[in-house]
């Protein structure tokens, strides 16, 4: 079965949709505690399989490039400490992962965050990004090549 996994801005972490409220999401932490918390409209919550990586050509989306940090890192958590590293070292280590990836619009926080998510995600046994992260019916993404069809 497909999860929703969730970014909420403002919140640390990842979420897992659990269900729906009246007027909020209930979501799960994807951490040791796995507490469950509501989620409401006024919170920016982001699915990740809505999430791309720019690139030099056309964005990737998120879920191929975890899948290429845990072929480099072979299935296991990121194999340096990427909060305290210098800024040449987080983008060396991220053209092993995206070699094509947009110098002027991928940030380092950008790669930090990534190297973060990838993290959480594999210690909570989510390692088959392209399964369990790719965008779904009902996504933008889906919405969005829809949209560009009819146009053509």
């Amino acid at each position: 079965m497909l999860k929703t996994i969730l970014a909420i801005s403002g919140k640390p972490g990842l979420y897992k949709l659990v269900s729906r409220a009246k007027n909020s999401l209930i979501v799960e932490a994807l951490d040791e505690t796995h507490k469950r918390v509501p989620a409401f409209a006024t919170d920016r919550i982001t699915s990740l399989a809505d999430i791309a990586m720019f690139t030099d050509s056309e964005d990737v989306p998120l879920h191929k490039v975890l899948t290429a940090v845990k072929e480099l890192e072979k299935g296991k958590a990121v194999s340096f400490d990427y909060k305290k590293a210098s800024g040449k070292e987080l983008q060396d280590y991220f053209t092993k992962v995206l070699p094509e990836w947009d110098r002027d619009r991928v940030h380092n926080s950008d790669i930090k965050k990534l190297l973060q998510w990838y993290n959480i995600l594999i210690a909570s046994g989510i390692t088959d990004f392209d399964e369990e992260l790719a965008p779904t019916e009902g996504d933008n993404i889906d919405d969005r090549k829809e949209e560009e069809e009819k146009e053509k």
